[in-house]
């Protein structure tokens, strides 16, 4: 009796932890369909032909922070940097710091803004029924975020492209999905994940590409102290993973 009972609690554990890694920007990354240009899932995806509605409409609704919240939580911030000051063995109370809790609160609260911003918000005037399949790319969009590990900043450029299926979003947009996932406490690798699928969500493309390049202050001010370190990554979805003519030709315009 006692086994079945453990047995049952191990498998219960186990379904827990699959749903938790399966998370992308707060979405089911699991069930999120990715088409070829003809509509059908790709081959070798081992999906079932049915959307789920989930998949298309969970972009919707993003959001973990508000602006009453940033009021409510911004002296418990300025206090806690104040803390960290004379952690540090300064005086909070000496002229040039007297305001500096409360500035940097302030400011780590912009740095993170991307909490308080959702994608429908930014595309749900902006994608417009088009009857083009051609390769739509938006490269060298300046980027910054904070290491979530040492919370110091990350900065670089991002490259975006897709393959529209009868649909296409304005071209700005595309920058302003990097600034709400990037304005978080970030890895890269799950920035650029995060870009990626928020699009395939949004607009439902043949594929999607995103490729970052960036410099992180954690390995420049700190740590190994590389001055020109630069580290690249990339999230290939749809045509752009199964195609390599399309992946290329990606790869070669965004060099360019």
């Amino acid at each position: 009796m006692e086994r079945s009972k453990q047995k049952q609690l191990n498998q219960s554990e186990k379904q827990a932890t699959s749903a938790d890694d399966s998370s992308v920007n707060g979405h089911f990354d699991e069930i999120m369909k990715i088409t070829n240009r003809t509509g059908l899932p790709l081959a070798g995806s081992g999906e079932s032909s049915a959307q789920s509605p989930h998949a298309i409409e969970s972009w919707r609704e993003e959001r973990t922070r508000s602006l009453e919240d940033n009021q409510m939580s911004l002296p418990s911030i300025a206090a806690a940097y104040t803390t960290i000051l004379r952690g540090l063995g300064e005086d909070p109370q000496r002229q040039g710091l007297l305001k500096t809790p409360w500035r940097a609160a302030t400011a780590m609260q912009f740095f993170t803004k991307g909490y308080q911003e959702k994608i429908i918000d930014v595309l749900n005037d902006a994608i417009f029924d088009e009857d083009h399949d051609e390769m739509v790319i938006v490269k060298d969009i300046d980027m910054f975020s904070m290491c979530e590990h040492h919370l110091v900043p990350i900065f670089g450029r991002v490259h975006i492209g897709y393959l529209p299926n009868k649909r296409v979003v304005g071209i700005s947009k595309l920058a302003r999905i990097v600034e709400i996932y990037s304005r978080r406490l970030q890895v890269q690798e799950r920035l650029t994940k995060q870009i990626a699928v928020a699009i395939t969500e949004a607009l439902q493309p043949a594929g999607v590409g995103v490729v970052i390049e960036a410099t992180h202050m954690c390995m420049v001010m700190r740590g190994v102290q590389k001055m020109n370190s630069k580290t690249v990554t990339s999230t290939m979805l749809g045509v752009f993973r199964e195609d390599p003519k399309s992946r290329d030709e990606f790869l070669t315009l965004i060099r360019n």
